[in-house]
Formats: C-alpha cells, sequence, structure tokens
C-alpha cells in the first residue's frame, strides 16, 4: 500500500537545446506576483541604450518561486564560501541596483 504523501525518487529527464545552453545575459530582473504566480522580468540594460529590453520571462507558481529563493540562497552561501563575499553595496544607491553604468566613454 503506498502513501499519499511519500516523494517518490526517480531521475527527472531533462533536455537542454543548443540555443537554450548559450544562455541570455541579464543584468536587471523585475520581479511582479499576483495571488497565483510569480513572474520575472529577466533585462539586458546596456551603455548610452536609453531603453532596457526584456530578454526572457519566467512564470512560476509561489511554491515554485519559494523553492526558487531557497536555492539561490544555498547556492549564493556556496559560492561565497568559494570565492568570498558579494559585493552589492558599490553600486551607487538605488537600492543595490545599477542603473547608472558611469565610468569612462570613449570616441573613435
Amino acid at each position: 500500500m503506498s502513501n499519499k504523501n511519500e516523494i517518490i525518487d526517480q531521475p527527472i529527464d531533462i533536455e537542454l537545446s543548443e540555443e537554450v545552453a548559450e544562455g541570455t545575459y541579464s543584468n536587471l530582473a523585475i520581479i511582479t506576483h499576483s495571488q497565483a504566480e510569480f513572474i520575472i522580468d529577466f533585462v539586458r540594460i546596456l551603455p548610452g541604450i536609453p531603453k532596457g529590453k526584456v530578454k526572457s520571462r519566467i512564470i512560476m507558481t509561489p511554491q515554485h518561486a519559494k523553492r526558487l529563493l531557497f536555492a539561490l540562497g544555498d547556492n549564493m552561501q556556496k559560492f561565497e564560501a568559494n570565492f568570498g563575499e558579494v559585493d552589492i553595496e558599490g553600486n551607487g544607491g538605488n537600492n543595490g541596483f545599477p542603473i547608472n553604468f558611469g565610468g569612462m566613454t570613449g570616441q573613435a
């Protein structure tokens, strides 16, 4: 007899296409939510370009969003144990989000 609450440990077959494996660079994430879902928009903002562009949108349940939160926290702890603390204070305010690239510009 099987218990409904048992978790069956079965391997998951996951396919990763070449296109997806290349990845997409994002330097800003915007998170919104409703009662039923979390939406994470991954945005790329580049210097000299006045408009950021959403490069990917991920929609997930609140339960999966919380699992992602825990997984990111666990991975950040492991990363910092190996490579040192990640500094987010040096981003000029903006609640830690680097909106103004600043720095020098060049001309050719």
